[in-house]
């Protein structure tokens, strides 16, 4: 039987901060490694403390703490050599690290190199550089460890593990999803691999973190630059791979700047194994990938803090509509309540489209009329109000008092409010502060409408829950007689490709960009995005799917004279 070399990639759910719940979860991955006989197995970037574990690092006692777990992990792993990305620390700092593990031993440790700090990313707050790249030999093979970053340029470390004989990088991450994310990974690779001629075993995080979800996707890929395996996106699992050891045959043509360590002598244990016949590559449709990037996330959210359960305010729109769908399917149809909460400007439609929802998805929905409540304020205001016109007052009224109505729900029963506004309406302030923006998780705040538009599409070809008026109904608040969203915003496949130009790539757009816009409706929608940034400060956090999130991604200040759209 020929040399082979099996890999394996722990492409596992991790929670920031449970050290030791992260800790059972590697045990757990190294016991059905070691059941498979793998011979490497690789964890993602930081898989014990949780990524990105924030000012969490600048408390002593928790990077104590990771590091005693690293070395208690130590102690319990015998096989298979085992790559874990921890932080480690030094007289000089902390570094973003990974510790090889075999026969209860740590055999080596690499520190990242290079530490990203744009978008959503902040290492240099926290980490310093690694200074020298390593490489193991197991048996026959000589491999490196780069951790995320580390491929993305061209040089060290990568080309010098290279020189020193590696014929394998485990690359192992926590590479935040957004769309189409897992194209440019491939990209990168590639362009590393055909500089060096070497073989990638890329490990990638998945799971839910605040704002982040990570999707897994992590993949095996050739000297060829083809990818030869790949693990399910979205989901927890042991990508196994056979690799020939007449494959990773190399001669080191340079050792300087850098060391070798020897891992095992052998990697023959005896054992003749089976052969592994690895899944197809398969990658996600679009709409479906930006769908279970949305239902992971939530999921997340609500288990690792521990609610009891969601509950929304159905409205008959589109909105609403999909973060119910989202929310019957992450968290069991159980877990949902929706709230209709009618007023005399609600249509006999979205009556009947709200309770169409909520039976086609099985969830609970409860029936709170708001017009005696508003009563209640105007009659209270009135002496305040006298002579003055109704205006957005009487209608952000009613988007607090329902507001408000969700809000003591969640205080009674424990369950999060989840608000149902998406990125078009968050960028142009399109939203009632204290309103329809009050809650604990903005689900949809980082989904274009456009784009709101295609995944419920999608999701009812998977099986039919949203009616389908609520699809094809001219889009409307309902907080005035006959209100539509277009008699505020242009329509949205317009108002989406400004806001992508504006937000996402900084640009400014003007009407050669966009000749179906006039000037004056490019620089309106300018001047609402900026002026709206104190209400996106105020709003719960949601989940970034796209290139550009408001939060972390995009850091604009309230208080700003630069106006580029006057």
């Amino acid at each position: 039987m020929k040399s082979i070399l099996r890999i394996g990639l722990a492409q596992v759910n991790s929670t920031v901060g449970d050290l030791s719940g992260n800790s059972g979860k590697v045990l757990s991955f190294v016991d059905r490694a070691r059941e498979n006989d793998v011979d490497i197995l690789a964890f993602p970037e930081l898989v014990i403390t949780g990524y990105p574990p924030e000012d969490l690092l600048l408390k002593k006692g928790f990077i104590d703490s990771n590091i005693k777990i690293v070395n208690e992990l130590a102690l319990r792993i015998d096989s298979p050599a085992t790559i874990i990305g921890f932080v480690d620390s030094s007289v000089r700092g902390i570094y973003n690290a990974a510790a090889i593990i075999y026969k209860r031993k740590i055999r080596g440790i690499y520190r990242k190199k290079f530490l990203p700090n744009y978008g959503v990313f902040d290492e240099k707050r926290y980490f310093i550089p690694g200074e020298r790249p390593r490489i193991f030999r197991f048996g026959n093979v000589l491999f490196g460890i780069a951790i995320c970053e580390d491929t993305w340029f061209k040089g060290p470390p990568t080309s010098t593990m290279a020189r020193m004989g590696a014929a394998l990088i485990f690359n192992i991450n926590a590479s935040p999803y957004h769309m189409g994310k897992i194209y440019d990974r491939e990209r990168i690779v590639k362009t590393r691999i055909r500089e060096n001629r070497v073989w990638v075993a890329y490990t990638n995080l998945v799971g839910g973190q605040d704002e982040l979800v990570f999707d897994g996707q992590s993949f095996i890929m050739d000297r060829s630059g083809n990818i030869r395996a790949s693990s399910r996106a979205f989901e927890e699992d042991l990508l196994m791979f056979d690799i020939a050891e007449k494959d990773l045959a190399k001669r080191p043509s340079n050792i300087e700047g850098g060391s070798i360590t020897n891992i095992a002598g052998t990697n023959k244990d005896g054992k003749i194994k089976k052969p592994i016949e690895p899944d197809p590559v398969a990658r996600l449709e679009p709409d479906e990938e930006v769908y279970q990037a949305l239902k992971l996330g939530l999921h997340d959210y609500v288990r690792k803090n521990g609610f009891k359960g969601t509950v929304i305010g159905l409205s008959g729109g589109i909105d609403s509509a999909l973060v119910s769908a989202l929310a019957a399917d992450a968290l069991g149809k159980e877990n949902v309540t929706a709230v209709f909460m009618p007023s005399q400007y609600t249509s006999r439609d979205s009556r009947e489209d709200a309770y169409q929802l909520a039976a086609n998805l099985g969830i609970r929905i409860i029936d709170i009329p708001i017009d005696s409540i508003l009563e209640g304020y105007l009659k209270s205001l009135k002496t305040l109000f006298a002579g003055m016109k109704e205006d957005i007052t009487e209608e952000n009224l009613q988007a607090r008092i329902r507001g408000n109505i969700l809000m003591a729900m969640s205080n009674k029963f424990g369950w999060i409010v989840l608000t149902t506004g998406n990125k078009s309406e968050m960028s142009v302030g399109y939203a009632t502060l204290y309103g329809d923006m009050a809650g604990g998780f903005a689900v949809i705040k980082d989904v274009p409408k456009t784009i709101v538009y295609e995944i419920c599409a999608w999701r009812n070809k998977q099986g039919p829950v949203i009616p389908e008026r609520i699809i094809t109904k001219e889009p409307t608040a309902e907080l005035k007689a006959d209100q539509k969203d277009s008699d505020t915003l242009p329509p949205y496949d317009h108002l989406d490709q400004v806001l992508k130009s504006y937000v996402e790539e900084d640009k400014e757009p003007t009407t050669h960009d966009f000749p179906a816009l006039p000037a004056e409706e490019i620089a309106r929608v300018l001047r609402m995005v900026d002026l709206s940034e104190y209400k996106r400060r105020q709003s719960p956090p949601g989940i970034k799917i796209t290139p550009k999130a408001f939060g972390k991604d995009r850091r604009m200040p309230i208080t700003n004279k630069f106006k580029p759209w006057q």
